[in-house]
């Protein structure tokens, strides 16, 4: 069995935004595969199992706030009994350009809330994390918070959907391929061609 957990914060005040981009993901992959993410007990998230390649998988996104991510992805594995190599979290990227997408198989936070969150509730940083590039905002006096908070603007709308649609066929080549090869196919430089309204 192998789980895939989309990070974000709930509620429709977060909907859209930059920082909930692994709901999307997961989202997205639940449309495709039919999937209908429910409540289950002795879990802080939203899942929904189906069959990828012939293997078992999870889909998830935590009910927890970012910060608190963790303690949704532990139960999980707990509750499945999935190995960390069997795990894979989406989440946002600052420093990753708009687009652009990278995965790692282990390795600190790098600053993200959510996967610190994790590395805490596991004791361990040996988890597969697909990072998906939000970008940084143009000017050094916008407040970062705000920033990852707020929605994509009308211009890169259509470079978001591109990205979900990149993170979902990289997040099928974990599954069916492995970690190695879906680094070797999708941990590449992306050309952003967005045009200024």
């Amino acid at each position: 069995m192998k789980l895939i957990v989309g990070l974000g914060n709930p509620g429709p005040l977060y909907a859209g935004s930059r920082h909930n981009i692994g709901f999307s993901v997961i989202k997205a992959l639940a449309k495709e595969y039919k999937v209908s993410l429910k409540k289950e007990l002795r879990s802080a998230a939203l899942s929904g199992r189906c069959k990828i390649d012939g293997f078992g998988v999870i889909l998830a996104m935590p009910l927890t706030f970012m910060n608190r991510s963790g303690l949704a992805v532990s139960s999980l594995l707990k509750k499945y009994k999935i190995e960390f190599e069997n795990l894979l979290v989406i989440c946002d990227d600052l420093d990753l350009e708009l687009g652009r997408q990278k995965i790692k198989l282990r390795g600190s936070s790098a600053g993200h809330k959510g996967i610190q969150s994790i590395i805490d509730s596991l004791s361990n940083d040996e988890f597969a994390r697909l990072r998906v590039g939000i970008g940084r905002p143009d000017s050094q006096r916008v407040d970062i918070t705000e920033f990852v908070l707020s929605g994509f603007s009308k211009r890169e709308v259509k470079e978001k959907d591109r990205m979900v649609e990149e993170a979902c066929k990289c997040s099928l080549a974990w599954i069916g391929e492995g970690a190695i090869k879906a680094m070797n196919i999708f941990n590449k430089k992306i050309s952003v061609k967005t045009k200024k309204e």
